[in-house]
């Protein structure tokens, strides 16, 4: 079963969220926060495989709440809006993917399994919501790309097109080999780079200046 911590304000949302996720076969939710603090306390206390994380709550933010229980979770941030001013900045802070509060059903129980995995969501939507932030802040944030000479020729294709938003089966295509092909290639990335899952690769791309906000390599 995958434990999953609701963390949201809004009490008919966690509600909602719950009755949606428990009709899973192999989801439950074994815990809700009302704010940021309860939620990092919750996570201590009961130990989910992600949470879903509201970015807006009284006390203390998603955003920060994020920050302390990312190493101990995966979290999913939620918001209203897709173009949430704090989408990236939690990104950053450690959160495996983003969600629309409008989502599905569907949509969020593949989400908490998708996330469960070990992968990252990072759909179109918030792949431009990142361009967009690094066209506002004006570039590559990292300090050099000395890290990218230990990626292959490939390795480095396979990682722009992350960035770009692709997934899996998406990038065998464009490549015209095996999804699997794939897979090892993004595992070999996330470890020669040190990093968690598929968007702190893209995030990292960006702030390399590997990929632009332009869309250029």
């Amino acid at each position: 079963m995958i434990r999953v911590l609701i963390a949201d304000d809004q009490e008919m949302v966690r509600e909602g969220f719950a009755v949606l996720l428990n009709a899973q076969p192999d989801i439950e939710v074994v815990g809700e926060a009302a704010d940021g603090r309860e939620a990092v306390a919750k996570v201590a206390e009961l130990d989910p495989d992600v949470v879903l994380m509201d970015v807006r709550m009284p006390v203390m933010d998603g955003l920060e709440a994020t920050r302390h229980v990312a190493g101990r979770a995966r979290v999913v941030v939620l918001t209203t809006f897709d173009m949430d001013e704090y989408v990236y900045e939690a990104l950053r802070s450690g959160a495996s993917g983003f969600l629309l509060k409008k989502s599905s059903a569907r949509e969020l129980a593949d989400a908490v399994r998708v996330v469960a995995a070990g992968d990252a969501l990072l759909a179109p939507s918030v792949t431009r919501r990142l361009i967009g932030e690094f066209a506002r802040l004006g570039g590559p944030r990292a300090p050099s790309r000395s890290r990218l000479e230990g990626l292959t020729e490939r390795e480095t294709e396979v990682l722009a097109l992350i960035a770009g938003g692709l997934s899996n089966a998406e990038i065998a295509a464009r490549l015209v080999v095996v999804e699997q092909t794939v897979k090892t290639h993004v595992s070999n990335i996330l470890a020669k780079l040190g990093l968690r899952d598929r968007t702190q690769a893209a995030i990292y791309a960006y702030e390399t200046g590997l990929v632009s906000p332009s869309g250029n390599a």
